[in-house]
């Protein structure tokens, strides 16, 4: 079934969408020359909804209805506050999904009372898939715990490398700056682009990369640009923030151009945090 079918099947149930779109022609890729894999990036909001209510098992839900095999989150709260109930809302997400977990923290600061876990705040990978490897990236920063920030290179760009089907696959997840001056987010596209380039080696065999995330800008921004010489937009076909009347398309999968192809994106509709989640089925070269 297709990625915009199942979907709106599940949106149709809520009672939220009532059309359906026809499912895409695939051709050229055989079962023996390609692998399906069904990707998702979502701004969780630190568990809180449209509302602002805090509601992981609204967001569980969500999660669980877009059935993807890999999921990437932003604004992922680890014992971080009374905002989501000191809760590390990475490891129970991916309790409640049954898949396994990496997480990467922007900001880890001292706790409050002595003895308590770490007060964290990042991005994080939910995988069906075994996550082989991660890394916690640096990537340039503005940051919000400091009075009188200077951008500076700080972590919170996660990389994962999953096996599927028995093909490696990196995975990043990233989350990039929300103020209206573009030049931090130019540097991290900068950042973005060296760090992947990394994991290109000349001669080598094929890289398999996705990058998953919250870009805070337009498809048609001019510091976005960059990434679109190696990467593929997935061009889900609508708006992404806010979550309710979005206007905005900031939420992204990107895929690399000559190692995934992009068969079906979509956005779906929910009010379980202040963005829509964005999924999209792949087929990964071999």
């Amino acid at each position: 079934m297709s990625l915009r079918r199942r979907t709106v099947e599940v949106l149709v149930t809520a009672g939220l969408l009532g059309t359906a779109f026809a499912p895409p022609a695939v051709a050229g890729e055989g079962p023996g020359r390609a692998v399906p894999l069904r990707v998702a990036t979502y701004n969780i909001h630190a568990g809180a909804g449209m509302d602002d209510v805090f509601d992981l098992d609204r967001q569980a839900a969500e999660l669980r209805s877009l059935d993807a095999d890999v999921i990437g989150l932003q604004e992922v709260d680890a014992h971080w506050g009374t905002r989501s109930e000191w809760r590390d809302l990475a490891a129970e997400l991916a309790e409640r999904l049954d898949m396994r977990v990496s997480f990467a923290p922007v900001y880890s600061l001292d706790p409050e009372t002595p003895g308590a876990p770490r007060r964290e705040f990042g991005v994080a990978v939910l995988s069906r898939y075994r996550i082989v490897s991660a890394e916690n990236h640096e990537i340039t920063r503005l940051s919000t715990q400091v009075p009188d920030p200077v951008p500076a290179p700080a972590p919170g760009f996660g990389e994962v490398v999953v096996r599927v089907k028995g093909l490696p696959v990196h995975v990043y997840v990233t989350h990039l700056d929300y103020r209206a001056d573009p030049s931090v987010r130019t540097a991290q596209v900068a950042d973005t682009r060296r760090i992947m380039a990394e994991d290109r080696v000349p001669g080598r065999q094929r890289v398999r990369q996705i990058l998953l995330g919250d870009f805070n800008a337009a498809p048609s921004a001019p510091e976005l640009a960059p990434l679109w010489r190696e990467l593929t937009d997935a061009e889900p076909g609508g708006p992404t923030y806010p979550a309710q009347d979005p206007v905005q398309r900031i939420d992204y999968v990107a895929v690399s151009k000559d190692s995934v192809r992009v068969r079906d994106a979509a956005v779906a509709e929910t009010l379980a945090s202040d963005h829509r989640p964005v999924v999209a089925d792949l087929l990964l070269r071999r």
